[in-house]
């Protein structure tokens, strides 16, 4: 049996964002960067998945809406974060950073197209 938060594709993306992109580009970040910026990318791309699931048992629209919003803005922070590791030059691999990218700046876009569907109350 299944969980309401498993089906909508905005979840299935944030997850593969998280599994697959955002813990491997935080294992190339330098180790002055484990605690801090690696530990923060993870944090954030675990974040996004879990408020759409959080989100998932909302008992009215607002509610739901205002959990997506949370995994917006943490969507953002690792936006961020891809900058930041860009800016400072670490020696990451440069596909998997415009991967990770391209993924959360689409993974933004379907989140918030998924809010606006989502009916106000």
């Amino acid at each position: 049996m299944g969980f309401n938060f498993e089906a909508p594709r905005v979840w299935q993306d944030a997850m593969a964002y998280n599994t697959d992109t955002a813990y491997a580009l935080a294992l190339q970040l330098p180790d002055l960067e484990r605690f801090n910026l690696a530990e923060q990318l993870r944090r954030a791309a675990t974040s996004v998945a879990l408020n759409i699931a959080e989100g998932s048992t909302g008992e009215t629209p607002n509610e739901t809406r205002r959990f997506i919003a949370y995994a917006i803005r943490s969507a953002v922070e690792c936006a961020a974060c891809h900058r930041l590791i860009l800016r400072r030059g670490y020696p990451v691999d440069s596909t998997l950073l415009r991967t990770a990218n391209d993924q959360i700046e689409l993974l933004f876009a379907r989140m918030q197209a998924f809010r606006k569907s989502i009916p106000e109350r």
